[in-house]
């Protein structure tokens, strides 16, 4: 593989994307993502890199390349919606996407619980899945700062790194804190990532269960983490408001 950074982002893309995609498709791109992932985690073991380290550089590797869409484009994508009730649509476009991949994730490892064979394979189908419901908040994350007009200033890796460190934290982000670009890119951000990824992926070994118990679970407890992130996320923003004077506004199309 020429360039797997590129692959997997790509791939995460692909899924993270909230127009629907064919079950099988899904599927097929989900494991595609699973196998180059395997490939990148064995490196990384040969290289001496733990588990968790190595999907917080995966993360902050693909975060650039997940799409922000801007107010106009999120207007123009949700029917003309602007302020609250484009947010709550965003939120429940993030939940159907984050709840997809749970279920999917968890209709894979429980058909692998029933094939002992294959549950070697598992723990990669479970970080694929991981990486992609992170994207999927992040780029919620980064959509509810447009919707409520609290800008992020630096390039567009910069952004991506203050997007990544605010879903690890869980939290809004302040733009008036002074240097918030330059701590977000430093040891402590990797660290909190880090930290989250692995919450996240431990939630997804409850998916580990037989017939479609997997499924149901990994299904709701995706759902819910997303929803509580949003209102955390929300309500933080709420405060932050910049003057209505100088808010952005959606020109009518």
């Amino acid at each position: 593989m020429a360039d797997p950074d590129r692959e997997v982002g790509e791939l995460v893309g692909r899924l993270a994307e909230p127009g629907e995609l064919e079950p099988a498709e899904r599927r097929r791109l989900l494991g595609r993502l699973a196998q180059t992932l395997s490939e990148g985690a064995k490196r990384a073991r040969q290289n001496g890199a733990g588990r968790g380290r190595w999907l917080a550089d995966v993360f902050l590797n693909i975060a650039p390349r997940i799409p922000i869409r801007d107010l106009h484009t999120l207007s123009e994508h949700h029917h003309g919606l602007t302020g609250e009730q484009l947010a709550d649509d965003l939120v429940r476009t993030a939940q159907r996407g984050t709840m997809t991949v749970g279920a999917l994730g968890g209709a894979l490892a429980a058909a692998e619980f029933a094939a002992p064979p294959l549950l070697l394979s598992a723990p990669a189908q479970l970080v694929a899945e991981t990486i992609v419901v992170a994207a999927i908040e992040v780029k919620l994350l980064a959509e509810l700062h447009e919707v409520y007009g609290v800008r992020v200033d630096g390039t567009g890796t910069q952004r991506a790194i203050v997007f990544a460190s605010a879903w690890a934290k869980q939290r809004g982000i302040d733009p008036l804190a002074p240097a918030s670009v330059s701590l977000a890119l430093g040891a402590a951000t990797k660290t909190a990532v880090r930290n989250r990824l692995m919450r996240t992926l431990g939630r997804h070994l409850t998916t580990f269960g037989p017939f479609l118990t997997g499924a149901v679970a990994g299904g709701a407890l995706n759902r819910m983490a997303t929803k509580k992130l949003a209102q955390a996320v929300r309500d933080d923003l709420r405060v932050k408001l910049p003057p209505a004077a100088s808010r952005p506004e959606v020109e009518p199309g």
